[in-house]
């Protein structure tokens, strides 16, 4: 066995996976509000979904007695965070940490979605 990598190991596509309590406000919430579009989605009734937007992609699993961690769980880059931050507003969602430039080149904020999951939101800055 070996601690070091290989050089012939490569990664694809890493997604989220966001525990909510309640499938059909999550949906409402990243289709309706974000404009994500399902793909994919199992069980009966429906306890996984995958989402898709742009590059991202996001998978939502049904846990009923989900407890949001006090942590962030994911990390989005997007283009035009005002607008986000606007739609965020605009549902009534808590933000944890409002929208500022970032000494690390990012205008940033972070947010809870309608299951208290955070999402940590960040654009990077225009030189």
């Amino acid at each position: 066995m070996t601690d070091t990598p290989s050089d012939t190991l490569r990664f694809g596509r890493i997604a989220a996976t966001i525990a909510v309590a309640d499938m059909a406000r999550a949906c409402d919430f990243y289709v309706g509000a974000m404009g994500f579009s399902k793909t994919f989605e199992n069980g009966e009734p429906v306890g996984f979904v995958i989402l898709k937007r742009d590059a991202a992609e996001l998978h939502l699993t049904l846990q009923r007695n989900h407890r949001p961690a006090p942590f962030t769980v994911a990390h989005m880059l997007v283009e035009d965070i005002d607008a986000l931050h606007a739609i965020i507003r605009a549902r009534g969602l808590r933000i944890v940490k409002g929208l500022r430039d970032k000494d690390y080149g990012l205008r940033a904020f972070v947010f809870e979605d309608p299951d208290g999951n955070r999402i940590d939101v960040g654009e990077p800055l225009k030189r």
